[in-house]
């Protein structure tokens, strides 16, 4: 909904939409209005109206305003890589920072309209930030979270639904229908788009990650209940039953499940660093048994890091190779069978090592970076490695700089590659394609 207020020298549109449900927001819009907007904000000058072109406000420049539901124009631009030749599309571009899901998380909504992503555009200062979709129609960007975003937004495999913890309650968003609502300029108050499944027990808060059953009738986490113990739980998304799965005496996070076969739920022993034995993998069966192993059993002066799923029954992981007593042992990108525990190593790349690795469903392809921010398509079956695009981290030559951590993830369809980068700000979202045309 807009309306017009007139001043002395203009005639100015306003968007209530926006600031429906924000009274003290709406107060200020208008007297920003009133009393500032003739020297900087007229759409009526010398006789030509330039109110159709009200959008450009939010080009890069916002005020820092928490708006839900609130849209932002495209950033979009298509980058030439030096190296390849390779067509990468900047999604981002402003000054803000922007970073892809974590890589353990779907990015792409079931439908594959919107990438979901992070970004502080809306918080005042550059503190704190929401969860935005970006269309893959005409890479417009939607504001989804508002206030306390919570945390880890999951979204679903294949229902168009997310769930997030937020004031120890797990939430389930109704995301296609904020979306659609969002498009036809309806958006409605944010808790009208939300389901509480369940309050959590004092004592009890999501700290290590969250896992959306592959049949979607249940959620992982992981909640730390001192420095040296968590505790693995799952939550009935129909009951809102929560059970206890397994503690385990350490820091469990990064928790993920498997999207394709109900029941696996993969996790780390986390450190900051370097852990002992890194990966951890917990089933439960019908019967609800639970089964808890370690994958990959760790040599001494082994430093494995950043495990995803790669099809049902595999997994990729990296093996770091960037100080001198770790190239003792082979290093590179692997794969570990989840059946028969077989280990497969693949590729290595100079300058320190890889660093993340993606894989397609069908173990064919996968994608491994560098510290300076190069990212290569490797051929699983040939052994072939191709740059796909590079300077990403263009002063990094270790994992410790400030600059964007790839976190990169290969779309469902097996088409895109999407990573954060560091090329033009400190962090922006992009994508390139897996398969480009005329590279082998």
């Amino acid at each position: 909904m807009y309306t017009m207020i007139k001043t002395e020298h203009n005639l100015t549109i306003i968007n209530l939409t926006a600031y429906r449900f924000r009274p003290m927001s709406l107060l200020k819009a208008c007297f920003f209005i009133l009393f500032l907007a003739p020297a900087v904000q007229a759409q009526v000058i010398e006789g030509k109206d330039y109110s159709d072109r009200m959008h450009v406000f939010k080009t890069f420049d916002m005020a820092g305003e928490d708006v839900f539901g609130q849209r932002f124009p495209s950033e979009h631009l298509t980058i030439k890589d030096k190296e390849t030749g390779v067509d990468v599309i900047a999604l981002t571009t402003s000054r803000h920072n922007n970073s892809k899901m974590y890589q353990t998380h779907p990015q792409w909504t079931p439908d594959g309209r919107y990438i979901i992503f992070r970004s502080d555009r809306s918080a005042k200062e550059g503190r704190g930030g929401q969860a935005y979709a970006l269309s893959m129609d005409n890479y417009e960007i939607f504001q989804i979270t508002t206030g306390d975003r919570g945390s880890n937004l999951h979204l679903g495999w294949k229902k168009n639904l997310a769930y997030l913890f937020r004031e120890d309650k797990l939430i389930e968003l109704r995301l296609g229908d904020l979306l659609a609502d969002i498009e036809k300029n309806q958006v409605k108050e944010p808790d009208s788009y939300e389901r509480v499944v369940t309050n959590l027990p004092e004592g009890v808060r999501e700290t290590g990650g969250v896992g959306l059953d592959a049949n979607e009738d249940r959620v992982f986490f992981a909640s730390r209940v001192h420095d040296d113990l968590s505790a693995i739980y799952s939550v009935d998304l129909k009951s809102g039953r929560l059970t206890k799965l397994k503690e385990v005496p350490f820091w469990a996070n990064h928790l993920q499940a498997n999207p394709w076969v109900p029941g696996e739920i993969m996790y780390c022993w986390e450190t900051r660093g370097d852990s002992p034995q890194r990966m951890w993998y917990l089933s439960v069966d019908k019967k609800g048994k639970v089964t808890n192993r370690p994958l990959y059993p760790e040599k001494e002066d082994e430093w494995v890091t950043h495990e995803v799923f790669a099809g049902p029954d595999h997994i990729l992981f990296n093996v770091m190779a960037h100080l001198d007593r770790l190239q003792k042992n082979k290093t590179g990108i692997f794969s570990l069978n989840l059946r028969n525990g077989e280990v497969k190593k693949y590729d290595q790349a100079g300058d320190g090592g890889y660093w993340h690795a993606a894989g397609t469903k069908d173990m064919k392809w996968a994608v491994g970076d560098t510290f300076n921010g190069n990212l290569y398509r490797l051929n699983l079956e040939t052994g072939d490695v191709a740059l796909l695009t590079a300077s990403h981290r263009p002063t990094s030559k270790s994992p410790f700089s400030r600059e964007a951590h790839s976190h990169h993830s290969i779309s469902p369809d097996g088409k895109w590659v999407l990573f954060n980068s560091s090329m033009l700000t400190g962090s922006d979202i992009m994508m390139v394609p897996l398969h480009p045309e005329g590279l082998k």
